[in-house]
C-alpha cells in the first residue's frame, strides 16, 4: 500500500458509521466516506469539535453545514518522507503495516523551504474541499524521480529540461510537486475554476515562475492533438474521474474508457521516460488491472516496473489505514 503518512497539516482522527473525522490545519471537518463501512463508538471527542459537516442526502449529493469556519484557509505539505510499506500483517505485534525507511534521496538534499506546498482550501459541491491528501504518496515518489533525473542531466551537462504531463490536473498538487522538483510541467484540466485556483497555489507554493503551461481543454483531445503535434514527455500523471461528460454531453465511464486512454497517452512518451502514473477512486479498477493495462501498453515497449498498490491515508485513532482508492505506477530503472 502507498501510504500518505508525512502529513503535519492534514490528518484522518477518526472513521465510523460512513463518516471520516479530519483535521484540515486546526479545523475539524466529518465528510462521508464510502470505505467507511464499519460502525465502530464514536470515542474521540473532536467528533463533538467540527468546524463543518457535510451531510449525505438520500437523493444523492448533499450539502455543508458549517460551524465558525472560513470560506478559505491554508495549509502545506513538505515532499519528502512518505515510503511505500508491504500490505502485511505481524501477527506477533498486532501491526496491519510495518513501515519502511524513506528512500526519497533526492529530496532529502533540497532545503524545506524549496519542497514546501501551500494548499487553499474551501468546502464546495459533492463534499471536496479542492485537495486529494492521499495524493502525497505519489507526490514525494515521482518528485524524487524528477529530481534524480534532472540531476543526471545538470551531471551530463545537458538543458533539456524534464518534461511532465499532468491530464485531469485538478487544483494542482502533482503539478506543483513536479515543478518543485525541476520539472516543465503541461497541466491540463477541462475546468477553468480548477485550473485557476491551481494556480493561486503555485502562487501561494513561490511557485508563480516556475515553468508551468496552464490549459483549460479536454484532456483526450489535447492527446490526440499533441500526438499529431509531433510533442513528446518524460513523464505522465493522469487521474481521471470515476464519472462524467465530455463537452457534447458524452457519457464518461473510466472502466470504459481507461485502456484507451493509457494506450493514446502513451504514445506521447519520449524513449528516455521516467514513469507513467494513473490514480483511481473506482472500485471496479483495481491494482492488478492498473499493473496489466500498463504492462501490456508501456511495459513491453520501454521494460522497466510496475507498481500498483492502494493509497491510503493513517488513521489515528486507532493505527489502522483508510484505503482511498489506487495508483499504478510505471517506472523505468534509471539506475
Amino acid at each position: 500500500m502507498f501510504i500518505a503518512d508525512h502529513w503535519k497539516d492534514y490528518e484522518v482522527i477518526d472513521t465510523s458509521s460512513g463518516d471520516k473525522l479530519e483535521r484540515w490545519g486546526k479545523y475539524i471537518l466529518r465528510r462521508p466516506d464510502p470505505q467507511v463501512i464499519w460502525q465502530t463508538p464514536f470515542k474521540n471527542p473532536n467528533w463533538k469539535k467540527l468546524n463543518g459537516h457535510y451531510h449525505r442526502s438520500e437523493r444523492g449529493g448533499g450539502e455543508w453545514e458549517f460551524f465558525d469556519l472560513p470560506k478559505q484557509w491554508k495549509i502545506s505539505y513538505i515532499l519528502g518522507g512518505t515510503a511505500a510499506r508491504p500490505s502485511t500483517f505481524d501477527e506477533k505485534n498486532k501491526e496491519t503495516y510495518r513501515p519502511v525507511a524513506p528512500v526519497y534521496e533526492n529530496l532529502e538534499k533540497l532545503p524545506e523551504k524549496s519542497r514546501t506546498l501551500t494548499f487553499h482550501l474551501k468546502p464546495f459541491a459533492f463534499k471536496h474541499t479542492g485537495l486529494f491528501p492521499e495524493q502525497a504518496a505519489n507526490w514525494d515518489w515521482f518528485s524524487n524521480e524528477i529530481l534524480g533525473e534532472v540531476n543526471r542531466r545538470k551531471a551530463q551537462g545537458s538543458e533539456e529540461p524534464v518534461k511532465v504531463l499532468n491530464l485531469f490536473a485538478y487544483t494542482g498538487g502533482a503539478t506543483l510537486a513536479a515543478a518543485a522538483a525541476g520539472a516543465h510541467v503541461t497541466h491540463v484540466d477541462a475546468s477553468k475554476g480548477m485550473v485557476q485556483w491551481a494556480k493561486e497555489n503555485a502562487d501561494a507554493s513561490g511557485l508563480s515562475q516556475a515553468p508551468i503551461r496552464w490549459l483549460v481543454d479536454d484532456c483526450t483531445k489535447f492527446v490526440e492533438r499533441e500526438i499529431r503535434r509531433g510533442n513528446k514527455y518524460d513523464a505522465i500523471i493522469m487521474d481521471p474521474p470515476s464519472y462524467g461528460r465530455g463537452p457534447k454531453g458524452e457519457i464518461w465511464k473510466i472502466e470504459d474508457a481507461v485502456y484507451q486512454l493509457i494506450e493514446l497517452s502513451s504514445k506521447l512518451l519520449t524513449d528516455k521516460s521516467l514513469f507513467f502514473l494513473i490514480n483511481s477512486y473506482t472500485t471496479g479498477l483495481q491494482p492488478a488491472v492498473m499493473s496489466y493495462m500498463l504492462g501490456v501498453i508501456i511495459k513491453n515497449r520501454f521494460g522497466g516496473e510496475i507498481h500498483s498498490e492502494e493509497v491510503g491515508l493513517p488513521v489515528t485513532e486507532n493505527g489502522l489505514v483508510l484505503p482511498c482508492g489506487c495508483s499504478g505506477r510505471w517506472v523505468r530503472n534509471t539506475k
